[in-house]
C-alpha cells in the first residue's frame, strides 16, 4: 500500500523536534530530491547527524530509511493537488513577516539550484535549434502560459516565424505539415499538462525538432524531447514558482539575440519607428 508521505509529514509537525522540522521543512520544499538521497546526504544538506534522519523516518512510523525512501517516491510519481498543496503551505511557512522571507527566499533558492544544475550544453543547443528553425511553436498550457508568452513575445522580435499553440484539437491544421526545420517547444511543470505532452509527442512523430523546459528528468516532456532543460519550480503552496523558468528564459532570449547575425538591429530599429509612430509607450 503506498503512503503519502507529505500528508504524513505535514499532519505530524506539530509534534516534531527543532531538527525533525528542519528534516521535514526541506522535504516538502524539495520533494523531487529527496527519491534520490541517502541518509548520509540529506543529513548533510540538512545540517544533522545521520541518526537523526534515521530516527526522523522511524518518528514517521516507517521501518527505517529505505522504506520511507520509497513510500516518497511514489507519493513524488503521485502528484498533489492543488487543495493538498494549499494545506502544505499553511504548515511550512511561519507567520506573517517569517512567511515572507521563506517564499522570497524559496524563489531564490530555486534560482541558485537551477543555475547550479544547468546544462550548459544543452542551453547552447536549445539556442542553435531556435535560431536555424523554419518556425517555432510554443506549446503552454494553464499556468505555464504566462511563461510561453513572454518567451513567444520576445522571440518575435528576434525570428521570423513564432507561434504559440494550446490544445492540438484547437491547432490540429496549424500542425499538419510540421516538419525537420520546424521546433516545437512544450512548457510544462508538475503537474504536467497532457496536451503540452500529447503535441510534444505528436511533433516527434511528424519528425521535427522538439524542446521541453519543465521541472526534472522525471517530467513526462523528457522522452519526447531533442533537447531539455530544467528549472525549479518547487513550492509547497497550490502554485508553482516560475521565477527560475522565467530566469532561463530570459537567458535563453537573451543568448539568441545576442547569436542572431542577419538584419536584428535592423529589425529593432523598425519595431522603435512603429512604436513611436503610435505613441506606445508613455
Amino acid at each position: 500500500m503506498n503512503i503519502d508521505v507529505y500528508k504524513v509529514i505535514s499532519g505530524k509537525m506539530p509534534e516534531m523536534s527543532k531538527a525533525q522540522e528542519k528534516i521535514a521543512r526541506y522535504i516538502l520544499e524539495n520533494p523531487n530530491q529527496i527519491p534520490f538521497l541517502t541518509v548520509g546526504k540529506l543529513a548533510k544538506l540538512v545540517n544533522v547527524s545521520d541518526a537523526t534522519v534515521v530516527r526522523f523516518a522511524a518518528f514517521l512510523g516507517f521501518t527505517g530509511y529505505p522504506e520511507f525512501q520509497r513510500h516518497i517516491q511514489s507519493s513524488v510519481q503521485q502528484q498533489l493537488t492543488a487543495t493538498e498543496r494549499l494545506k502544505l503551505s499553511k504548515e511550512v511557512y511561519g507567520h506573517e513577516d517569517q512567511g515572507i522571507s521563506q517564499i522570497i527566499g524559496g524563489d531564490i533558492e530555486n534560482i541558485q539550484h537551477t543555475f547550479k544544475n544547468l546544462d550548459v550544453e544543452n542551453f547552447r543547443k536549445m539556442v542553435e535549434y531556435l535560431l536555424k528553425a523554419r518556425r517555432v511553436y510554443i506549446v503552454a498550457n494553464r499556468s505555464a502560459e504566462a511563461l510561453g508568452v513572454f518567451l513567444h513575445y520576445y522571440l518575435t522580435m528576434i525570428l521570423d516565424d513564432v507561434k504559440m499553440l494550446d490544445s492540438i484539437e484547437k491547432n490540429a491544421d496549424r500542425l499538419h505539415d510540421l516538419g525537420e526545420e520546424d521546433l516545437v517547444l512544450g512548457i510544462s511543470f508538475s503537474r504536467y499538462t497532457k496536451s503540452t505532452v500529447d503535441i510534444l509527442r505528436f511533433a516527434k512523430e511528424k519528425k521535427a525538432k522538439t524542446a521541453a523546459l519543465t521541472d526534472n528528468l522525471l517530467s513526462p516532456l523528457i522522452q519526447h524531447a531533442d533537447v531539455s532543460l530544467t528549472a525549479e519550480s518547487k513550492m509547497p503552496a497550490f502554485i508553482d514558482s516560475f521565477t527560475a523558468p522565467l530566469s532561463v528564459i530570459n537567458a535563453l532570449v537573451i543568448y539568441a539575440a545576442k547569436q542572431k547575425q542577419d538584419g536584428f538591429e535592423k529589425r529593432l530599429d523598425e519595431l522603435e519607428e512603429v512604436w513611436e509612430r503610435f505613441d506606445v509607450f508613455y
